[in-house]
């Protein structure tokens, strides 16, 4: 050992000299064996190693062979050595760095050998500590800059070597635990691109065979190696790794769900932490190098078939952070999203798009996903999450249409993909909400802030989020309880729908937050004495919705009076100490508030009316109180003398400004809110429930009298009276253009709402008597006169300005009445339902208010009167009335109601029919989730089929009951043949068959039966034509493609109108029995349509598949398969667009009448150009990717259409050119109009052929432009089946021409002035050509020539130039 000591020091110490000779001797006395020794142990102890290694390489100069060998024997021995992991972390790398400073002078072989170590070593797991491989850059840099290297027997230069060497280490095996060391260590390697891509692809392979936790590193790695390119490949690699994972992840919760086992190959919360930290790492890099920002974008736009997972979206998301992408994220996902959900409608609604296509990811659940994965700590998402949540919300929610209606549905019934995305604007922030509690507050602002800012739109999409966030979290809202009533300041400014919704949203936290009510009440105090009549009624409206919620010890219980609140959260005792004392003086104090609405207008006092019932059944200790309050309103308008008529003081229920009279008191309403009150308290009292006080009781008891007694005696009297008495009878005036008129209007308005509301209070009160039912009856007869003034005297020679008004009926009552007429048949009933059911009159006005409820509900959601806000007490009655309407039309034939007698109006049973087609359409848009309880309700049948649970079964039972009816009606005599009633049923066939599964039997069975009718029915009926089409075209398309059904259709109306070519006879054929002669016109539009909707979905399929092709490119580079085989989509496309052809072939040789029928074809026909072009295109860009023999079908489909469909185009031009001259020519003489209108009339006329002509032409040659380049392309003569028309060439017919000039230029002045100079003789030429082709076009523009010369505007030069100049462009193109 002390020698070995020695030999270090002497050779240190000589190093030290200038005597490099002795120290080269004196190593030559060590052997290999005793020089490794020596650097071990000089490494181990960490002392003087490094000058130990200058000094060997010293004395170890590479110009000789031994010295070079004993440097190469110092690599590789201390190579090994530094990756042991024996030595301190100084002292390796120290040694690395001595190592690296030398490298460049070793000669190529050995720098050879030193590589291959490297690789050998990595291969079989040498290297997982990483410490040398800083060493392996440099030895491949100065390698590849060597000159020669001898490789196996022959020879490679230090680049080649080093690929070989590179190519070698890539394919090999690696171990996953130095996977980091050699990305880390191969930034620092020169690679050219495809070494480059070839290394990235194997690290991204390495991935699945890594820890989760080391991908964070990995991912950092691979980013700043991205820096020497392939930025594309290694965001692609990471994103599609973790779109894996996440797949995995839900694969296993489902299979776990399944099965009640949790096994979980990963730990969600562990991979969603390493997706944040790889987030992180992205987002950072791309602030970084905007170049990866770049191309992540490029990436996610090209990659549009399938570019979104939750982790892409929180990454782009998170992106959106840095101010220069964040447009671009939002309009990005934006888009995305539209898309998705445009897509999902495309192929949902059609069984041809959905057996080619798999069915799409849903951008919407990934997003939702996304939400979920943020609570792991993903704070870097949140931000971006409420930035996309509101700009979904502003971007897609419900717009304003005319008259201030909303144009969009809400978001319970989303159905465009605008609505849809609105829905899931509102469930990220919702979503968002409940997880993350540091953007709750600024959710919150920004939905009030909306309420309050957007009064001009619709927000109801932003209350229906606030009424979510406080059902989800009302006590989480409280903390931030300031920023709710400083919205409350702004109630008086806001609309009045605004406002209700507010607080209806925030009713559950007025009962847990005393101070929030405070602040409420003081804003609804002061908003009472409010300037703006907005404003007064947003006060009632919050007062009355207060009195609603606040219930006073010994109101009914919830059952009764239920609150749809029901919240974890909301534990508010509505008997606990403060409320038992508190509620009954708030609620008495907020009900003398109200009764100062009395005095103020009839649009505040309606308010009043319209709520008190409501607060009543849920506030029944307030009855006495608000009973009293109607009594003495009522008492203003009552006439106390029995003798006197009428009963009630009209005079006091109207006021005058001037020249205007206005409705002051709406007395109907407040007579029938009085009736409703009383029955709710006589039905409370006579079940038992009284209340507690009895000084209450007898308050109640003496109001309830006398307000009987008031009734009674205003019913006998209204009976008595005459319409002179109101002033009123068939000769005064109700026009709306004098006072007068509107006076009259309102008082019969008020009387018809008076008699109304007394029909319904004596019905109820009756008791099944006779004489009560003859009063009914009476009343209405008086509702009717005034109803048939009204509808006769509106306007005096004007038709009536507006509809009947909206009944006061309840539609709990309307319910009532219509089981009682058409479905009780209780022996003792029978005599007094006589009088009411004897009475045609009266029974189709009983139907016809059930159909004004159902279209209120339909249009609003809501009824009038009482429990028309409840949706579950308006559901019942819709239930109800449906069975009664149901069971009225199948038991009553129309038939057998109409022999014998004819009444005016429509048939009750057709009333009927028309209420079950408003119900279903209204049961399907409101109730979508219970349709299936609204089907099972409806006992009609005896049989027990209503109560299957199997929606289709259900649907299927019904829809067999109105076959069956139109079948009757079908296979009658034709003289009971009821159109309306046919079409009404086709409607209601319609409506419910949406509801069959499309995979279902009944659903096969429906459209077999559809197609049959219209085989087999040829009832001559332009409506009954269109509803059946309608109908089968809508089932059809869900069953399969219609392009079949559409050709024989072609062919049957090119029968029934004959050939554009008179001396051509069509063969007869008639496919479908339902197309005739006067049905054929009206076809055409709908057979037209559908192909519309058929290219539609080929244009789209195009898209997809250029859109494919793009992404296959970038992303693989190399191709799918030769280009004559086609893949399943290229051939539905070409066979669509044959049969579509085939099928336009047909129309375009049928006489169709001019107008709408060759405008649609035309339209119909540029698009079919127009696609074929895109599909042209999408050939030359398939060409270039791929080799081969364009695919056989596609040049059958160029044949169709060059020589079938082409020529007949420009016959079919000519055609409608001379069936416009002919109308023209005829119109011309027998009129003489003044010139402007003249001119007026043929702009008209030819405004469609100016624009549907040349487009046409102009398709039809971009579509052979294309084709020649295709041709070029791909080696084969398309062309040869192009047929250049003869029509194309402006052939002159002298008699037509002369004929169109005498017409055009009756002024033989202006002929002479015009021959006169010469320089316009060439424009004349010119329009001589284009008037022969386009006769309409020249005359409308002469026209106004001639009108501009007469009115002095220009001259004729400069108006003649300019009429040359304003022909379309697409004229120009057309020359022989």
């Amino acid at each position: 050992m002390s020698k070995m000591k020695v030999t270090v020091d002497s050779i240190l110490s000589l190093s030290e000299t200038d005597d490099g000779d002795e120290l080269q001797k004196h190593l030559t006395l060590l052997s290999d064996d005793q020089l490794t020794t020596m650097l071990t142990n000089s490494a181990l102890k960490g002392k003087d190693t490094g000058i130990l290694i200058k000094a060997i390489f010293k004395g170890s100069p590479v110009s000789v062979s031994h010295g070079a060998n004993r440097r190469l024997l110092v690599y590789k021995h201390c190579i090994p050595l530094c990756e042991s992991g024996d030595l301190q972390t100084e002292v390796a790398s120290d040694i690395i760095g001595l190592l690296m400073l030398d490298t460049h002078s070793l000669p190529g072989p050995a720098l050879a050998t030193l590589a291959s170590l490297y690789v050998d070593a990595i291969k079989v797991g040498e290297m997982n500590s990483g410490r040398s491989l800083e060493l392996f850059p440099t030895i491949l840099t100065a390698l590849s800059a060597t000159d020669a290297l001898a490789y196996g027997k022959g020879e490679l230069t230090g680049n080649e070597y080093k690929k070989q060497l590179i190519n070698s280490l890539c394919s090999s095996r690696w171990d996953p635990q130095c996977v980091i060391h050699l990305t880390t260590m191969f930034r620092d390697v020169p690679l050219s691109t495809e070494e480059l891509q070839f290394l990235i692809e194997k690290i991204l392979r390495m991935f699945l065979k890594l820890d989760l936790q080391e991908i964070p590193p990995l991912v950092y790695q691979l980013l700043l190696l991205s820096a020497k390119g392939c930025k594309k490949l290694v965001l692609e690699g990471i994103i599609n790794y973790f779109k894996k994972q996440d797949q995995l992840q839900k694969e296993e919760q489902r299979n776990g769900e399944c099965e009640d086992v949790e096994v979980q190959t990963i730990p969600q919360d562990q991979l969603r932490h390493v997706e944040g930290t790889v987030i992180l790492h992205i987002v950072f890099a791309i602030r970084l190098d905007h170049e990866l920002g770049r191309e992540f974008f490029k990436n996610l736009k090209v990659a549009q078939s399938d570019p979104l997972c939750p982790f892409s979206i929180a990454l782009l998301l998170s992106v959106a952070r840095i101010q220069r992408y964040e447009e671009q994220v939002f309009e990005f996902l934006k888009g995305a999203i539209t898309k998705n959900f445009k897509d999902d409608q495309i192929q949902n609604s059609s069984k041809f798009l959905q057996d080619l296509l798999p069915q799409f990811s849903s951008v919407s659940d990934m997003i939702l996903d996304t939400v979920k994965n943020s609570v792991f700590g993903w704070d870097h998402v949140t931000q971006g999450l409420v930035q996309l949540g509101f700009i979904l919300m502003d971007s897609f929610g419900p717009k304003p249409g005319p008259f201030g209606k909303v144009t969009e549905g809400t978001s319970s019934t989303a159905k465009t993909p605008n609505q849809l995305a609105c829905r899931l604007g509102g469930q990220v922030l919702l979503e968002s909400f409940k997880m993350h509690e540091p953007i709750r507050g600024e959710i919150l602002e920004q939905v009030l802030n909306r309420l309050v800012t957007k009064t001009a739109s619709p927000v109801t999409h932003f209350i229906d989020l606030l009424s979510s966030i406080v059902l989800s979290a009302p006590m989480i809202l409280l903390e931030s309880s300031s920023k709710v009533t400083e919205t409350f300041d702004q109630l008086s400014y806001l609309p009045l729908s605004t406002v209700q919704g507010l607080l209806k949203a925030v009713q559950p936290l007025l009962k847990v937050s005393m101070s929030m009510k405070d602040a409420l009440i003081l804003v609804l105090r002061k908003a009472m004495f409010s300037s703006h009549l907005d404003g007064r009624k947003s006060a009632v409206a919050g007062f009355l919705l207060l009195l609603k919620n606040f219930r006073i010890l010994g109101s009914l219980a919830s059952s009764q009076a239920s609150q749809a609140i029901t919240s974890s959260q909301v534990q508010a005792d509505v008997h606990s100490r403060y409320n038992t004392a508190a509620n009954e003086a708030f609620c008495l104090e907020i009900l003398s508030s109200l009764r100062r609405c009395l005095n103020q207008q009839a649009d505040v006092r309606l308010m009043l009316y319209e709520g008190f019932h409501d607060v009543l059944r849920r506030n029944s200790q307030l009855a006495s109180s608000i009973t009293q309050t109607l009594l003495s309103q009522l008492k203003r308008y009552f006439e106390p003398e029995q003798d006197l008529l009428p009963p009630v003081k009209l005079e006091s229920c109207i006021s005058a400004q001037g020249d205007q009279v206005f409705l002051q008191e709406p007395l109907a309403h407040l007579l029938c809110c009085t009736v409703h009150c009383l029955l709710w308290n006589q039905n409370v009292r006579s079940g038992g429930n009284v209340s507690d006080d009895e000084d209450d009781e007898e308050d109640v008891g003496g109001v309830e009298s006398e307000l009987q007694a008031m009734l009674e005696s205003i019913t006998k009297r209204m009976i008595k009276s005459e319409l002179e008495d109101f002033e009123l009878d068939k000769c005064a005036e109700f026009s709306t253009g004098s006072s007068v008129g509107v006076k009259n209007s309102i008082y019969a308005v008020l009387v018809m709402g008076l008699n109304e509301v007394l029909m319904e209070y004596n019905f109820i009160t009756a008791n099944y008597s006779k004489n009560h039912f003859e009063d009914v009856l009476e009343l209405f007869k008086r509702y009717l006169k005034v109803c048939d003034i009204l509808r006769e005297r509106a306007g005096k020679g004007r038709p009536a300005s507006s509809k009947t008004p909206r009944s006061l009926l309840s539609l709990g009552f309307v319910s009532t009445l219509l089981t009682a007429l058409f479905r009780d048949s209780t022996q003792s009933r029978e005599e007094s339902l006589s009088v009411l059911r004897s009475n045609g009159d009266f029974l189709r006005y009983s139907v016809s208010v059930a159909l004004q409820k159902i279209q209120q509900l339909e249009e609003t959601g809501h009824t009038d009167g009482p429990e028309g806000q409840s949706p579950d007490k308006t559901f019942r009655h819709l239930c109800d009335i449906t069975s009664v309407l149901m069971w009225r039309y199948t038991n009553v034939p129309s038939t057998v109601e109409d022999a014998g007698k004819k009444e005016k109006g429509q048939s009750v049973s057709l009333l009927c029919l028309e209420g079950l087609l408003r119900v279903f359409t209204t049961v399907l848009q409101r109730y979508p989730t219970r349709v299936s309880n609204f089907l099972s309700s409806l006992d009609v049948s005896g049989e027990g089929e209503g109560d299957k649970s199997d929606l289709t079964e259900q649907t299927a039972f019904y829809i067999r009951q109105f076959q069956r009816a139109l079948m009757n009606q079908l296979s009658g005599p034709e003289e009971e043949f009821n159109s309306k009633e046919a079409q009404l049923l086709v409607s209601i066939l319609s409506v419910l068959s949406r509801q069959l599964s499309p995979s279902s039997q009944q659903f096969l069975q429906m459209i077999t039966w559809t197609v049959k009718i219209c085989k087999e029915t040829n009832f001559e009926d332009i409506a009954l034509t269109k509803g059946l089409l309608s109908l089968l075209f809508s089932l059809y398309v869900l069953h399969k493609s219609p392009v079949s059904l559409l050709w024989e259709m072609c062919q049957d109306i090119h029968s029934q109108l004959g050939d554009i070519d008179q001396d051509v006879e069509v063969e007869k054929q008639s496919h479908f029995a339902i197309i005739c002669m006067k049905t054929a016109a009206s076809t055409t539009l709908q057979v037209l349509s559908q192909v519309g909707k058929v290219l539609d979905e080929v244009d789209w399929l195009i898209a997809k598949k250029k859109a494919q092709i793009s992404s296959d490119r970038t992303i693989s580079g190399n191709t799918q398969q030769p280009l004559g085989q086609q893949d399943p989509i290229e051939k539905a496309i070409t066979i669509q667009l044959g049969t579509l052809l085939t099928a336009l072939h047909e129309l375009v040789q049928t006489a169709l009448p001019t107008g709408a029928c060759t405008d649609t074809l035309m339209r119909e026909l540029s698009r079919t150009y127009c696609i074929l072009t895109t599909l042209t295109k999408y050939y030359i860009q398939l060409c270039a990717t791929q080799p081969g023999q364009l695919p056989a079908r596609l040049e059958k489909l160029v044949k169709l259409s060059g020589s079938h469909l082409t020529p007949q185009c420009y016959c079919f031009i000519t055609y409608v050119q001379s069936g416009e001259l002919t109308a023209g020519g005829s119109e011309k003489l027998k009129k003489k109009k003044k010139e402007e209108e003249a001119v007026a009339a043929a702009s008209a006329k030819v405004l469609r052929e100016t624009k549907a002509i040349p487009n046409l032409i102009f398709n039809i040659e971009q579509y052979e432009k294309f084709l020649i380049l295709l041709s070029k392309k791909s080696k084969v003569n398309l062309m040869q089946y192009m047929k250049l028309s003869t029509s194309r060439d402006f052939r002159i017919n002298a008699a037509t021409l002369e004929a169109a000039l005498q017409e055009q230029e009756q002024d033989q002045s202006q002929q002479v002035s015009l021959s006169k100079q010469p320089h316009l003789q060439t424009h004349l030429q010119e329009f001589s050509r284009f008037q022969c082709f386009f006769p309409s076009v020249f005359r409308v523009k002469m026209l106004r020539v001639k009108h501009q010369r007469k009115k002095g505007g220009r001259s004729e030069r400069r108006s003649l130039q300019s009429l040359f100049c304003t022909f379309p462009p697409s004229y120009l193109f057309i020359s022989g």
